[in-house]
């Protein structure tokens, strides 16, 4: 039975020429698994939200949605706000209390449901998310990964027929994500909601979805399941995007020229790698070759820090130490709210230690602030990119910045063609930042930093919201920065990104950064805060971290054991 059902719909922004999604053709039916993915800026996060009526963007819009063969515009209001759930990519944007028991019950009261129904739901769905031990906790206590699961419980208590999610992973760690994953699959599972996600990370919910949308430029590109997404030949043509986005058993069946059922997830590709190197008499396996690193400047070091944001609050930053030497790439991965972010303003100078000393190119970060030092030498992107904007477009903000720093026109006009085809981003000047998609965002944040030729970038999950070619353009675009001398820190829970494009990798953990090392060591030695390549092959290429790293290994033109 359809339960949603999209005919002919096209949309457009007002005062933009070019339709953001052309003559969209589609039907969902009851219980179904829809993953929707395509590259940032396809149009994606705008098709879900036409489907939630109270979400819709401003502009013309031709075509109809309807649920239930009913048209979502003429839905009541409760069946609207109950029926058909939203849960949005950033965690924060979305909780509008300061409670987690009143953030349960915050729909309910909203539906006008009677005092003893609203406490019978809330305490059953606390019990099932596993909320109850933080019931009574303040919304602003909570890690990422909890305020998602709220942002989902609180959703779900309204009881909807369908669950629609905007890259609800985006900003969570390895670990919450797949849990979050599992928490959604089970609800489609046993309570029969159906799901529609927006996702660009495939390798967990590839192989539990029942259809796959790929949208291309606004347009539907393909819907199918995924073993018929999976055996599409035409996607695996050099330099094709879709093929960057599949899961890396899917890749490396393709690229090792596979036989027989398309290994769709980490579970089967593990079983068609055992039967792969079972047959394969010698591997040419190589230690994949280190980047040397040199060590004989020192951008950034931490020395013996503590920090907290209060005096009665818990320290976040525990006798750090650290140091960032010129031209690395080093990534910062661990949990959600560990205080990844903290260390990276603490490390910028936007925040001062109680104890122990930040220097930045050889002084301290204070001193530097006060002499007004950073101009052109230290840059921030925030996890939030539009904090950076105050203009009503990107070209707007842009030039105001330029001006303000006291550069000629002709100097910006030079620069920002640059940055502009360095970043791919000349179709979204005339944008205003809010009505880009996330990954959009981040990549016109990062172009705002970039006009100002900085020495030192500090990037707070920069590849969030992008696709896997917009991923691995970012990351190319690091390599050519660095071989101009720019150092580079990331904050992120992108494991494959630090896995390809880092020098040095750490972990923080328990206040402190731990288990700084190499890529190659460090995800090779982990077990969950590891690559998937890694967790398919360990047991034939423990030190395989990459998809290149295997297909180097067997000696297949396209692999390199080359890093940075």
């Amino acid at each position: 039975m359809e339960i949603l059902t999209v005919e002919n719909l096209s949309f457009s922004y007002p005062g933009k020429s070019g339709r953001v999604l052309n003559n969209i053709n589609m039907s969902i039916n009851q219980g179904d698994f829809v993953v929707i993915t395509g590259d940032s800026g396809s149009g994606k996060s705008t098709l879900l939200r036409l489907l939630k009526r109270e979400l819709a963007p401003h502009g013309k819009k031709e075509g109809s949605i309807s649920f239930k063969g009913q048209g979502v515009e003429s839905m009541s209001d409760f069946d609207s706000a109950s029926k058909i759930g939203f849960v949005m990519q950033n965690p924060d944007n979305q909780i509008v209390t300061d409670k987690v028991w009143s953030e349960l019950a915050f729909g309910l009261e909203n539906l006008g449901l009677p005092p003893q129904v609203i406490r019978s739901r809330v305490g059953e769905m606390a019990n099932y998310f596993g909320i109850h031990s933080w019931f009574r906790k303040n919304t602003t206590d909570l890690s990422g990964g909890q305020k998602q699961l709220l942002n989902l419980a609180s959703i779900i208590v309204m009881q909807p027929d369908v669950l629609i999610l905007d890259e609800p992973t985006a900003q969570l760690d390895p670990i919450a994500a797949s849990d979050f994953i599992k928490t959604v699959y089970q609800l489609n599972q046993e309570m029969g909601i159906t799901v529609i996600m927006v996702e660009h990370r495939l390798e967990e919910v590839f192989s539990l979805a029942s259809s796959v949308v790929w949208l291309d430029e606004g347009k539907l590109g393909f819907k199918g399941t995924p073993d018929q997404f999976a055996s599409q030949r035409n996607f695996y043509k050099k330099g094709s995007k879709v093929a960057l986005s599949l899961p890396v058993s899917v890749r490396l069946f393709h690229s090792l020229n596979g036989e027989g059922k398309i290994p769709l997830n980490n579970r089967e590709g593990i079983h068609f790698f055992e039967d792969y190197f079972s047959k394969t008499p010698e591997l040419l396996i190589e230690e994949p070759k280190k980047y040397d690193r040199n060590t004989s400047e020192i951008i950034a070091r931490m020395k013996n820090v503590w920090f907290r944001y209060s005096k009665k609050s818990e320290d976040i930053l525990s006798a750090v130490d650290l140091t960032i030497y010129k031209q690395d790439v080093f990534c910062l991965l661990g949990g959600n709210g560990s205080g990844k972010s903290t260390l990276m303003k603490v490390l910028a100078g936007l925040e001062q230690p109680y104890e122990g000393s930040v220097k930045l190119f050889g002084q301290k970060n204070s001193f530097m602030k006060k002499q007004g030092s950073y101009r052109n030498k230290i840059a921030v992107l925030p996890q939030n990119p539009l904090s950076l904007f105050t203009e009503e477009t990107v070209g707007q903000d842009y030039a105001s910045q330029y001006e303000m720093m006291g550069f000629s026109k002709t100097d910006y006009c030079s620069k920002l063609s640059e940055v502009s085809d360095l970043l791919k981003i000349s179709h979204l000047i005339e944008y205003s930042p809010y009505d880009l998609s996330g990954g959009e965002q981040q990549l016109v944040g990062l172009g705002k930093l970039l006009l100002m030729n900085p020495e030192f970038l500090l990037l707070d999950e920069p590849t969030k919201g992008l696709d896997a070619a917009a991923k691995n353009n970012l990351g190319i675009l690091f390599k050519e920065l660095k071989k101009k001398g720019v150092t580079i820190f990331i904050v992120t829970h992108d494991v494959d990104f630090a896995a390809q494009f880092a020098t040095q990798c750490a972990l923080y953990f328990d206040h402190q950064v731990i288990s700084l090392n190499d890529p190659t060591s460090f995800f090779s030695t982990n077990y969950f805060y590891t690559t998937a390549t890694n967790k398919m092959v360990r047991k034939y290429l423990p030190k395989a971290i990459r998809l290149e790293d295997v297909l180097s290994a067997v000696g297949i033109e396209g692999g390199s054991n080359e890093r940075l």
